[in-house]
């Protein structure tokens, strides 16, 4: 599997300059969306979950202020971080876009570099103070990856990887807020059964939304593996309305899951982002 791309949103109605932004960024190695009026903006922010905004205040519907308010209203989407590009100048203005929660400002005609530093930085800081995933409310980033770093630096530690497959396709046919409970009840699944058959030092995160990392002991492996495996595919089908569920059984989109283990990680690593790769690979 290829390094996960960060998400841009691009909500301007200006075509031209909507369409250089989207070009200049893909180059950058970005995952890129446009949106052209505010309204539509606000939707693809909450299909997209992008990991950072470049939101025009002035849109031909509603403004780039009350979108960015409806960002920060939305529990899955109050962190993304947002800069405002706009031609408006005044002190006001400014104000304004910090009130409503703008993490940065930059004015046309702008210099496409120094947008790219600002994104790049950005996004850095939302990485540096990520620490809990906002819908299962167990760890993710920094946390993670020291935990990884533990299990590729110290003996005694075993892996499991464990993935939901198409849980993007669940979210687009029944909605996000069916696609969070999703999430939300397998990670309390994971989470109890780990807490059954672990010990008080094992850890449980997320290395992307849909992929949980266990970290926890060799002699207790195979028997957490055995039984959240089977809870969580004796599950899968009870997440469907009743009457999709003979469908969603023959799909090839249903959700799944696939449970990776490596029995023993010390010295077969560099470090933790080589092993965060290599799971991620295996799915």
């Amino acid at each position: 599997m290829a390094e996960v791309k960060a998400k841009i949103l691009i909500v301007e109605d200006d075509l031209d300059v909507a369409e250089m932004l989207n070009a200049y960024f893909r180059v950058q190695g970005y995952e890129v969306f446009t949106a052209n009026w505010g309204e539509d903006g606000v939707r693809a922010v909450q299909t997209i979950l992008p990991n950072l905004i470049i939101l025009d205040i002035r849109l031909p519907d509603i403004d780039g202020f009350e979108v960015a308010r409806r960002v920060r209203s939305d529990r899955r989407t109050h962190e993304i971080p947002i800069i405002f590009l706009t031609e408006k100048r005044d002190r006001v203005d400014r104000l304004q876009g910090f009130e409503v929660g703008a993490d940065d400002y930059i004015t046309k005609p702008f210099d496409v570099q120094e947008l790219r530093l600002r994104v790049r930085n950005a996004l850095k800081r939302v990485s540096q103070t990520s620490l809990t995933n906002p819908v299962s409310g167990l760890p993710e980033g920094d946390l993670v990856e020291e935990k990884l770093s533990d299990a590729v630096h110290k003996s005694g530690l075993s892996l499991l990887h464990i993935s939901i497959r198409n849980l993007q396709a669940f979210r687009d046919s029944y909605g996000f807020v069916a696609s969070d409970d999703v999430l939300r009840a397998i990670s309390l699944m994971i989470f109890n059964t780990l807490k059954e058959t672990g010990a008080p030092e094992d850890f449980l995160g997320h290395l992307t939304p849909s992929d949980f990392v266990v970290v926890l002991s060799p002699e207790t492996l195979r028997s957490f593996r055995e039984k959240i495996q089977a809870r969580l595919e004796q599950s899968l089908d009870y997440f469907y309305p009743l009457s999709d569920r003979n469908h969603a059984a023959q799909n090839s989109n249903r959700l799944s899951v696939e449970v990776n283990e490596i029995a023993s990680v010390y010295g077969r690593y560099v470090n933790a982002e080589q092993l965060k790769k290599d799971l991620l690979a295996r799915s």
